[in-house]
């Protein structure tokens, strides 16, 4: 019982202590390529703001650091507020009703861009509330209607492997299908869409998309939010849409991901204990085979003990000793 609970312990604390290094070793890795890649540039970017600093007062001899200073102030209030200084128009700023829409579907969800957020009390206290009962809802919805693309994509593959006999074939075509489409649908169409409306790259439309669904929410690309364009009628909506049904997809992406490296992590814990009961069956095979000498062993002494006994009672073993 011991040997069996130090085994078990024995297998599972190394392999905790391997996750976790292994976590932080992919975390270390990924911020010195973050560090290489971004710090550099974020060096030759406040050289070059200072060089445009410094070339604006040679121009304009009249304009001090402070003034600068007041301009700074005036041109990050307007970024907050989501208006334009490039046009002299009024503009509606973020909170319209379908930025406000999305703003909404953004807390509930917890990607929090960051690019706008309440500055009255009313509502900051309110942003509290509804996003304390809004989160839960979020997530018993999602896994719904994640649990509902799931019943759908099993009964497809149920449905297809009546009509063949290569089931397993059938089954995993499905499944290659199915991430395709949902690829296809949340990620290549709002990619272009996003591209040819907010002006991005595919590159950067491509990388929001994930930033959203997967609910970082890094803010620094944002849809609908740009003052200087114009967009179409119920755009933010569907971008709220697409925020929805997006995140359960990728949801199930992710429990599908999730399932499998249990999957391998259980075929591999099996060979483990294969080569264990291997083991401990070769073992009990010595100690049986140990076992079975031993108690030859025995019985050969005890049949031979009568013998000795009768041989030294035997009457020229008696004479024998007498005459000596």
């Amino acid at each position: 019982m011991v040997s069996c609970f130090a085994i078990s312990g024995q297998m599972r604390f190394p392999s905790i202590l391997l996750l976790g290094l292994v976590y932080m070793v992919y975390v270390l890795i990924g911020g010195v390529v973050f560090w290489k890649l971004e710090g550099s540039q974020v060096e030759e970017n406040i050289a070059q703001l200072l060089e445009e600093r410094d070339k604006l007062l040679r121009s304009i001899p009249c304009l001090d650091q402070q003034a600068i200073d007041t301009l700074t102030e005036v041109v990050q209030r307007a970024i907050s507020t989501g208006l334009s200084l490039k046009i002299n128009q009024t503009m509606d700023g973020f909170w319209k009703f379908t930025s406000s829409a999305v703003f909404a579907a953004t807390v509930i969800t917890t990607i929090g861009y960051g690019n706008i957020c309440p500055r009255t009390m009313e509502g900051q206290i309110f942003c509290v509330f509804f996003a304390l009962f809004g989160i839960p809802l979020n997530v018993v919805v999602l896994n719904r209607v994640g649990k509902y693309m799931l019943a759908i994509e099993r009964n497809i593959c149920d449905f297809m492997e009546t009509k063949t006999k290569y089931k397993q074939t059938v089954r995993v075509m499905i499944h290659l299908l199915s991430l395709a489409t949902g690829t296809a649908v949340f990620f290549v169409v709002p990619m272009i869409v996003f591209a040819l409306n907010e002006g991005w790259s595919y590159a950067q439309a491509m990388y929001y998309c994930f930033i959203s669904l997967s609910t970082i929410g890094f803010g620094d690309y944002v849809a609908d939010s740009n003052p200087n364009r114009t967009y179409p009628g119920g755009y933010g909506c569907l971008v709220a849409v697409w925020i929805f049904f997006g995140m359960a997809w990728l949801a199930l992406l992710i429990n599908h991901t999730i399932d499998i490296l249990e999957r391998i992590n259980a075929r591999l814990r099996q060979h483990g204990n294969q080569g264990l009961d291997s083991r401990s069956d070769s073992v009990e095979c010595c100690d049986s085979t140990s076992k079975e000498v031993s108690n030859m062993h025995s019985e050969l002494t005890e049949d031979q003990a009568p013998e000795r006994v009768s041989k030294a009672t035997s009457p020229d073993n008696m004479d024998k000793g007498a005459s000596s």
